[in-house]
């Protein structure tokens, strides 16, 4: 396995001839790719091999490494099925794929590392980050496509869809090996793998939208309205606003009012308001209406309903229809509307909560 300075720099030689439209597509960000023949640098910032580098990677096993992280991989079952199960698998075929393309730059080992590390994680649950390794051997290109990956990685469905969880983890990966292509300089075979990274890419977004949730159905209409109003004459016995007083479909409609509040949980508080006709002196008016008012709100109360509960007594205030019949028993039905009571149903304004949203994964400075 050979590291040679001099074969990056023949390399860069070579390049000066590829096509500059080419290596211009491919956006390159690291300006010493872009020196091509002799004006080519050999430092470290270009990825010359450094001591630390040949420590961790220089005398890996590449075979024996593919089979051990492969059937770590297989043993995981459905632990695997995931953004880091699907990212380590993608990481081990590129390392086979460039494996078998002889490549002699050390992306086979940097890719089998990545690989172990996201398998170990895995097996431990412990160290799993979504961020992508620098690695000596790639450089970054297209910034564009990156964006869009992020975007991905970042959308609030991503946690809860495989499908593009799979898609983001290899498209990342073929666009770092693109990076390492381009770092070689052959910028040919780069832009051939980022064509597949752009092909793929409108596919992860079509993942999400299929793992989008359906629209939750409309809410049901609450069983208690805003308001009740309770007609006094089928209520009450006439003159009357005491308990024993209160006729049967009176009785009814509160208890059908009772059920109703027990289904729901956004009633804070009751007001209830008695009202009469203008017949009759104000005093007495306001005493019967009061009486009614209260009496409703006991009933309630006898039913269960425990919420706090204001009563009024406000007599022939606020009619509902004005009524000028000569004869006594006309303007008596004719004022009917007015005689009645009020039950006004007061809700909590606190709006569900959203859930917290997942935690984002964090932009990185190359992909």
């Amino acid at each position: 396995m050979k590291y040679s300075l001099m074969a990056i720099a023949f390399a860069a030689m070579l390049a000066g001839c590829s096509s500059s439209a080419t290596r211009d597509r491919l956006q390159i960000q690291d300006p010493t790719v872009l020196q091509t023949g002799f004006s080519a640098t050999q430092t470290q910032a270009a990825g010359a091999v450094t001591p630390e580098w040949l420590a961790t990677y220089g005398g890996m096993k590449n075979a024996e490494v593919i089979r051990s992280v492969r059937n770590r991989l297989n043993a995981l079952g459905e632990r695997k099925n995931n953004y880091f199960g699907e990212k380590a698998q993608c990481w081990l075929n590129a390392a086979t794929d460039e494996r078998s393309l002889h490549d002699g730059w050390g992306f086979v080992q940097e890719a089998l590392v990545e690989a172990d590390h996201l398998t170990r994680a895995l097996e431990t649950s412990q160290g799993l980050s979504v961020d992508n390794p620098e690695l000596r051997t790639a450089s970054v290109i297209r910034p564009d496509l990156w964006k869009q990956i992020l975007a991905a990685k970042t959308s609030p469905m991503f946690p809860q869809c495989q499908e593009a969880q799979r898609l983001t983890a290899c498209s990342e990966v073929e666009l770092i090996r693109a990076g390492h292509e381009a770092w070689t300089r052959d910028f040919s075979e780069s832009q051939r793998l980022v064509e597949g990274v752009e092909r793929g890419v409108p596919h992860i977004g079509e993942a999400l939208a299929a793992c989008q949730p359906p629209p939750a159905p409309p809410a049901a209409a609450s069983p208690v309205p805003e308001k009740v109003t309770l007609q006094a004459d089928a209520s009450f016995k006439f003159d009357r606003g005491d308990l024993g007083g209160m006729l049967p479909a009176g009785k009814t409609r509160l208890d059908q009012l009772v059920r109703d509040l027990r289904q729901v949980d956004d009633v804070t508080r009751i007001r209830i308001e008695g009202f009469t006709d203008r017949l009759g002196s104000d005093s007495y008016n306001r005493q019967l209406s009061a009486q009614r008012a209260e009496t409703v709100k006991r009933y309630l109360q006898s039913g269960g309903v425990d919420l706090p509960i204001m009563t009024r007594g406000r007599g022939k205030e606020a009619p509902v229809v004005e009524c000028n019949d000569r004869n006594q028993q006309a303007l008596i039905d004719c004022l009917a509307p007015n005689r009645r009571v009020e039950l006004d149903f007061a809700r909590s304004g606190a709006q569900t909560s959203a859930a917290p949203q997942i935690q984002r994964a964090r932009r990185q400075p190359q992909q």
